[in-house]
C-alpha cells in the first residue's frame, strides 16, 4: 500500500508541475517586453486556476511583487466541459525580489475543489468549493475529496514534495518572466538555489 502511494503521489507531483508554467504578476515587470502577438487561445485550465488563486487569495496577503500560485492536483473531471472539476492542495505565494533572491513575503494554503467551464476564448473558474479550517478541516476534506481524501491528505503532508514543486515552479516562473534571480527566501530561513530548468 506504501508502495502504491509513493507512486500515486510521485505521478501527482509531476503531473502538477507540468502545468505550474502560468503564473501571475501584481505589477508590472521591470524587464521591457517585447511586442506581443495575437493572443493564443488556451489549451488548459491551469492559467485560469493561477489567475484565480492569484485575484481571489493572493490579494488577501501582503502584496508582494510577484504572485506565484503552487497547485498540486489530487484529481480532475473533465467529463463535463461546462463543469470541469479539478480538486487540489492550492497555495499562493506572493514574493518580492531583493538581489538575485526572491524573498516569500506572505502566502497561504487553500485546498478544495474548483469549478471550471471552458469559454470561447479559453477557461474560467466559475466557483470553488473550499475545505474549512480548524476543527472542520477534516470533515469538509473528506466531504470534497471523498474516495481521494488519502490522497489528498498524502500529498496535504508531504512538506518535503511540496518544496521541491515550488522551487521547481519558481524556477519556470523566473526563467518565463527574464528574472535574473537563483535563489528564494522565506522570512527566518536560509535562502535556497532554485533548481535548472528548461522550457
Amino acid at each position: 500500500m506504501d508502495i502504491i502511494l509513493k507512486r500515486q503521489r510521485v505521478a501527482l507531483f509531476s503531473f502538477a508541475i507540468m502545468f505550474i508554467l502560468a503564473s501571475c504578476g501584481n505589477k508590472p515587470s521591470a524587464v521591457p517586453q517585447a511586442v506581443e502577438e495575437e493572443p493564443q487561445k488556451e489549451t488548459n485550465y491551469f492559467p485560469a486556476i493561477d489567475r484565480y488563486l492569484a485575484n481571489e487569495f493572493g490579494k488577501h496577503y501582503a502584496e508582494g511583487e510577484h504572485c506565484v500560485p503552487l497547485h498540486p492536483i489530487v484529481t480532475v473531471d473533465e467529463r463535463n466541459r461546462e463543469d470541469i472539476l479539478v480538486w487540489g492542495d492550492f497555495w499562493v505565494f506572493n514574493y518580492n525580489q531583493v538581489g538575485d533572491t526572491l524573498k516569500c513575503v506572505s502566502g497561504g494554503n487553500h485546498p478544495g475543489r474548483m469549478h471550471i467551464r471552458q469559454t470561447e476564448n479559453g477557461f474560467e473558474v466559475t466557483g470553488f468549493d473550499p475545505v474549512e479550517d480548524g476543527s472542520g478541516f477534516i470533515p469538509s476534506a473528506k466531504r470534497i475529496f471523498g474516495n481521494k481524501f488519502e490522497v489528498f491528505n498524502t500529498i496535504h503532508d508531504d512538506a518535503e514534495a511540496r518544496e521541491r514543486l515550488r522551487a521547481e515552479g519558481l524556477a519556470v516562473y523566473a526563467k518565463k518572466h527574464n528574472l535574473s534571480v537563483t535563489m528564494y527566501q522565506d522570512y527566518g530561513w536560509p535562502s535556497k538555489r532554485l533548481p535548472p530548468v528548461n522550457l
